[in-house]
C-alpha cells in the first residue's frame, strides 16, 4: 500500500484538538485511513459491528468489485480462470501469486495427487462419531484432528511447516469429505487414484464401490472441478477472517483450518447453497411451480416471514460473476443427466425467471447468486444437501491456507484483538446481603 498526498482530519465538536489520519491506497478500490494509532491519540476506539467499513489487512489475493460484479483472484478475472484452468492450477496461483509453466504444472499436480491418502489410523477416529452426525460436524473433527497425525508440519511461523501442511490440507480434504460421506451411508471407503484428475478423484470416492469399476463422467468432473474454482478465495469473508484470526495467535495450520471449516457451516455462510435447497423442496412440498408466484408475492410481504435463499449478496450489487458461470455449468449437468424435466430443476428455473424479470428484484438487485446454481449442480450430481457446506469447504481451503500463510508473512501482523463499546453495569460492590 503507498500513502497518499491527502490526510484524513477528524474533528470534534467539544472542542478537543483535531486529529491527522494518514490514508493509504491499494492498487485498486478504496483508499483507507489508517486509525491504527487513533487510540493512543484520542482515547477513543471506532466502532464498527462486523467490520463492514474496517479493512483488517492488506492482501495480494483476490479482489472484489461489488458494484462491478467483478471478481480477480492474483488479477486474473474469475471468467477467465474458470474457462481455462482447472482447480489445481488456480491453487497453485493463489499459493504463488502465478500461474503454473507447464514443467510447474505437472509438479505441483503430482505433488498433490501423491498426499491424498490419509492416515489410516483416521478410519478409527471417524468410527467414533454417530452415523447420522452431520458432515460438517464430521469434518470440522477430521480435519482439527489431522494435527494429531502429521507432526511434522505443525510449526505454523515456519515455512516449510506451512508448505508441507497446504499440500497435505488441499490433497486430503477430498478424502477426508468423502469418507465422511462413505460413514454416514454405510458404504466403504473408496482409496484415491493417483492416475485420476482432482474432481475426478473426488467424484470416484464419493460414488465408486470396490464391486465394480466406476467410470468418471467429463461433464460431470469439469463441473465439479469449476464449483471449486468459484469457491476457491473470496477476500476477507467470516471464514477467512477467522481463520486469519486464529492463526495470528500461532496455533497450528490444521487447527486455523478447522476453524475456517466451523464458521463455514453457518447458514449465513456456506451453509446458504443447503438453506437455498431446502428452500426449493419446501416450495415443492406444498405446490411445486403453481405456487411459485404465491411464494414469491409473500417475499415481497415483509410482515410474512418468508426468505428468498439463494438470491442476492452482501458484496455484490451487481450479477455475482460466479453465478453467471455456475449457471452454465448448471445447465450442461442437467442436459447431460436428462434432468431437464426434474420438478425441482422447473421450480428452480421459474424463480429464477421471476427474479430476473420481476421490477421488485431487479431493482433491489436480488440476483440469482452463485449458491442457488452450485446447489442445484450438486444435487443433480448426486452430493446429498447436507454435505454441500463440506464441498464448499473443501473448495475454500487453498483460499484460507493462502490467506494465512500471506498473513504469517506480513510484518505487521500482530495477533487480532478487537475491541469493544462497553455497555454493561460500571463498577459496583458486592452487596453487604451477599457476602459470606
Amino acid at each position: 500500500m503507498k500513502l497518499v498526498d491527502n490526510k484524513a482530519t477528524l474533528t470534534f465538536s467539544n472542542g478537543s484538538p483535531s486529529v491527522d489520519l494518514p490514508v493509504y491506497a491499494g492498487n485498486i478500490g478504496p483508499d483507507v485511513i489508517d486509525i491504527r494509532k487513533l487510540y493512543a491519540q484520542t482515547g477513543m476506539f471506532t466502532y464498527d459491528p462486523g467490520f463492514l467499513s474496517t479493512a483488517s489487512c492488506q492482501s495480494a489475493i483476490t479482489y472484489i468489485d461489488g458494484d462491478k460484479g467483478e471478481l480477480l483472484y492474483r488479477g486474473y478475472p474469475i471468467e477467465q480462470l474458470a474457462t481455462h484452468c482447472d482447480y489445481l492450477d488456480v491453487c497453485y496461483l493463489l499459493l504463488k501469486g502465478e500461474l503454473p509453466d507447464e514443467t510447474q504444472r505437472t509438479d505441483f499436480h503430482k505433488l498433490v495427487t501423491n498426499h491424498t491418502m490419509v492416515n489410516e489410523q483416521m478410519q478409527f477416529f471417524l468410527r467414533g462419531f454417530r452415523r447420522d452426525a452431520h458432515p460438517m460436524a464430521v469434518l470440522t473433527g477430521l480435519v482439527g484432528g489431522l494435527s494429531a497425525f502429521y507432526h511434522d508440519s505443525t510449526d505454523i511461523n515456519n515455512p516449510q511447516h506451512r508448505e508441507i501442511s497446504a499440500i497435505r490440507l488441499i490433497a486430503k480434504m477430498p478424502t477426508l469429505v468423502a469418507m465422511a460421506y462413505k460413514y454416514g451411508v454405510g458404504q466403504p471407503y473408496m482409496y484415491p487414484r493417483n492416475e485420476l484428475s482432482y474432481a475426478g478423484n473426488f467424484l470416484r470416492m464419493m460414488f465408486g464401490v470396490p464391486c465394480e469399476d466406476y467410470k468418471v463422467n467429463p461433464v460431470l468432473e469439469r463441473a465439479l472441478d469449476r464449483i471449486f474454482i468459484l469457491h476457491a478465495d473470496h477476500e476477507q469473508n467470516a471464514s477467512t477472517s477467522t481463520v486469519r484470526l486464529c492463526g495470528s495467535s500461532g496455533t497450528n495450520p490444521f487447527a486455523a483450518i478447522a476453524a475456517g471449516v466451523a464458521c463455514l457451516w453457518g447458514p449465513a455462510h456456506g451453509g446458504a447453497n443447503e438453506a437455498c435447497l431446502n428452500m426449493l423442496e419446501d416450495i415443492q412440498r406444498n405446490g411445486g411451480v403453481a405456487k411459485v408466484g404465491e411464494f414469491m408475492e409473500k417475499v415481497k410481504d415483509k410482515n410474512s416471514g418468508v426468505k428468498l435463499m439463494g438470491f442476492g449478496h452482501r458484496v455484490y450489487k451487481n450479477y455475482d460473476p460466479r453465478a453467471k458461470l455456475m449457471q452454465e455449468t448448471c445447465n450442461e449437468v442437467l442436459e447431460e443427466l436428462g434432468l431437464g424435466n426434474d420438478p425441482l430443476f422447473k421450480l428452480a428455473k421459474e424463480l429464477e425467471k421471476i427474479a430476473l424479470e420481476d421490477d421488485y428484484f431487479v431493482q433491489r438487485k436480488l440476483y440469482p447468486n452463485v449458491d442457488f446454481y452450485s446447489g442445484i449442480v450438486q444435487r443433480a450430481i448426486g452430493i446429498p444437501v447436507n454435505l454441500f457446506t463440506g464441498i464448499f469447504a473443501l473448495a475454500r481451503t487453498v483460499g484460507w491456507i493462502a490467506q494465512l500463510n500471506e498473513m504469517i508473512s506480513d510484518p505487521e501482523y500482530k495477533i487480532g484483538r478487537p475491541r469493544q463499546l462497553f455497555t454493561g453495569s460500571v463498577r459496583r460492590d458486592v452487596p453487604a446481603a451477599a457476602r459470606k
